[in-house]
């Protein structure tokens, strides 16, 4: 079989440089030469984003392949194969026999195949009179024979750029969980610092990423989110030398003072905002609340201070109220005047909203019993926020109570997803 000539196309098909060049490639296939077919096709499967060719072509040469009587393509065995378009149609399972030659023109067109025309422009093969090809008319393989170590080559820089990219993937999986978990643990603990800042940086830097990016943008956002990690730490760090260097003695005095029963700013988170302190201070011991006085109980008996900020006696932590409203603006219109200036004014907000919300008294007397007066006004503030996302709020408190009684549920989390999705309006209390 001759496969070393030049052949142009049959009928209006033009002749272009580049099957000339096709041509030239594939007769410089090395003597002896030979690769298993579907070993190739694999790699070529794997090397088509850079030999640019689509999923549907691969299919029809997966069907040229398939007419090839031996598993090595080999020049001794020869190279040519010459289905009809409608036997191509029946292997590549009903594709239509236009879409078939659009195809076929396409793998022409990046150099995987080559047109050996009869003269009338068929696909047949005439044999000698012992049935052996004497010559045949239709698609050469000699191009793939040719090129299997470019391919393969191809293949392999492919697999290594797709490793590469899910690397970097995990490790900003990684990273992002580090930042993540850290700012919620310095919000818990009260440390001093920027995070609500830091957080917005970060949601900016994993959001400003696109749908699919590239190989540079991935390593890019690594390097920043990486940068940003280390900030983190450097800060906490610096806060766990500072603590270390105050001693035991300025914690002792500082419990001290949190635990005087007589002290009404027991109500009140140490950063919140001044406003109503003079009114708390009108009210006197007399106006301290029922859950107030748990709170004062609990701390008396040693179940409610811990070192990080005072915990109800469920374990849950009542975080900053500058916080919960940031987190949950829409618990605002609630208050007096559409202000919350204290834990009082929430916990009454917290009591119109279960009413509004069909939330049975029971209900949210058993959560205020479990996780906290605090907590439970600040759960019932989640939930309006999240009300068009959930169908009974009645139910979903009462899971979540449940859920705490094991010691399942916390609520920062749930804040930090909500003062994520709430940031852009910036809403502050009072």
């Amino acid at each position: 079989m001759e496969v070393g000539s030049v052949t142009t196309p049959f009928g209006r098909r033009p002749m272009t440089l580049g099957m000339l060049a096709s041509q030239v490639t594939a007769a410089e296939i090395k003597p002896g030469q030979s690769v298993d077919k579907w070993k190739l096709f694999r790699a070529l499967c794997e090397a088509k984003p850079l030999l640019g060719i689509a999923d549907r072509a691969l299919a029809v040469l997966n069907a040229l392949l398939s007419f090839y009587p031996k598993n090595d393509l080999a020049e001794a065995n020869g190279l040519i194969v010459f289905p009809s378009n409608v036997q191509l149609s029946l292997r590549t399972h009903g594709m239509a026999e236009q879409t078939v030659r659009r195809h076929l023109a396409a793998l022409v067109e990046a150099g995987l195949l080559l047109r050996k025309d009869s003269p009338n422009g068929k696909r047949y093969v005439r044999r000698d009179r012992a049935g052996e090809v004497d010559e045949a008319f239709g698609f050469s393989l000699a191009p793939l024979l040719a090129r299997a170590e470019e391919i393969e080559q191809l293949a392999a820089e492919v697999m290594a750029e797709r490793l590469h990219v899910q690397r970097l993937r995990e490790r900003i999986t990684l990273c992002r969980r580090d930042i993540a978990k850290l700012i919620e643990a310095a919000v818990e603990e009260d440390a001093p610092g920027d995070w609500q800042g830091l957080y917005l940086e970060f949601r900016d830097l994993v959001e400003g990423l696109p749908r699919s990016p590239t190989t540079a943008q991935l390593e890019q956002l690594l390097d920043e989110l990486a940068a940003l990690r280390a900030e983190i730490l450097n800060q906490l760090e610096t806060q766990i030398n500072s603590t270390k260097r105050s001693g035991n003695a300025h914690y002792i005095e500082r419990h001290i003072q949190n635990s005087n029963p007589e002290s009404t700013s027991e109500l009140e988170p140490s950063f919140e905002t001044k406003q109503g302190e003079g009114a708390e201070q009108d009210n006197g011991r007399g106006a301290v609340t029922m859950e107030g006085k748990k709170h004062k109980d609990a701390e008396m008996s040693g179940q409610a201070e811990g070192p990080g900020g005072r915990r109800d006696a469920g374990g849950l932590r009542s975080f900053p109220l500058g916080l919960v409203l940031q987190a949950c603006p829409e618990i605002l219109a609630y208050g007096p005047g559409g202000v919350i200036r204290n834990w009082r004014e929430l916990m009454t907000a917290a009591v119109t909203v279960r009413s509004m919300l069909g939330v049975s008294p029971s209900a949210y007397e058993e959560a205020a019993n479990v996780m906290g007066a605090e907590n439970a006004a600040t759960v019932m503030a989640c939930i309006l926020e999240r009300g068009g996302h959930i169908n009974s709020a009645g139910g979903y408190l009462r899971d979540l109570t449940r859920r705490s009684e094991k010691g399942e549920f916390a609520v920062g989390p749930m804040l930090m997803a909500l003062l994520r999705a709430n940031a852009p309006a910036g809403r502050k209390a009072g």
